[in-house]
């Protein structure tokens, strides 16, 4: 299986132990950069499986800081800022949210990897009235790019998988609660589950 590995920053990817034989992109960071520069690698050469991976912050009481997870959706807000859904002409939609591979999630959910539900935004939660707002549309932990990456997959037919090491907490206090460390850590663990099964070629 030709897997590409898609990290935001140089810093992530050099704490991150990948098999020799997967293939890694940069792709910068927040959703324009990941989806541009995803999309772009997408049409140069033909993967089985695009992989973003790195580190995320996490809603109070939804995920714990040194875990790790498997994201089986991302969403992204396109709406009015009130809450209120856009109303587009006949015919249009939009697309608000992409899911990981169901196969995957489903066997790193069985090794004990838990499943959360993602958002992606283009700048980092700190307002408790944000977090509140999020949480209650379903977040459970914030990336920048990981709606971005899915959906770039998605349109190019490419299966995709998103996992997440929890750093710290997203809202007024998360400059308080990093710990890159343990965030890593539990990654690492996630990421040789997921090789135990999947094998890069």
């Amino acid at each position: 299986m030709r897997v590409l590995a898609v990290c935001a920053t140089n810093f992530e990817r050099a704490r991150i132990a990948l098999p020799e034989k997967v293939q890694t992109l940069l792709c910068g960071v927040g959703p324009v950069e990941a989806a541009a520069r995803t999309a772009a690698a997408l049409v140069g050469e033909r993967y089985d499986l695009v992989l973003n991976i790195g580190i995320a912050g996490a809603f109070e009481g939804r995920a714990a800081i040194g875990e790790s997870c498997v994201v089986a959706a991302d969403f992204i807000e396109l709406d009015r800022e009130n809450g209120e859904a856009l109303r587009l002409p006949p015919g249009d939609r939009l697309y608000p949210r992409a899911q990981s591979d169901p196969s995957l999630v489903e066997m790193l959910a069985a090794s004990g990897i838990p499943q959360r539900t993602g958002v992606t935004v283009s700048r980092v939660t700190t307002a408790a009235s944000t977090c509140e707002r999020l949480s209650a549309l379903g977040a459970e932990i914030e990336s920048m790019e990981g709606f971005a990456v899915l959906r770039a997959a998605e349109l190019a037919h490419v299966r995709a998988l998103e996992l997440r090491g929890i750093s710290n907490l997203v809202g007024p206090r998360a400059s308080e609660t990093w710990n890159v460390a343990a965030a890593f850590a539990a990654l690492a663990d996630a990421t040789h589950r997921l090789f135990a099964s999947v094998e890069p070629t």
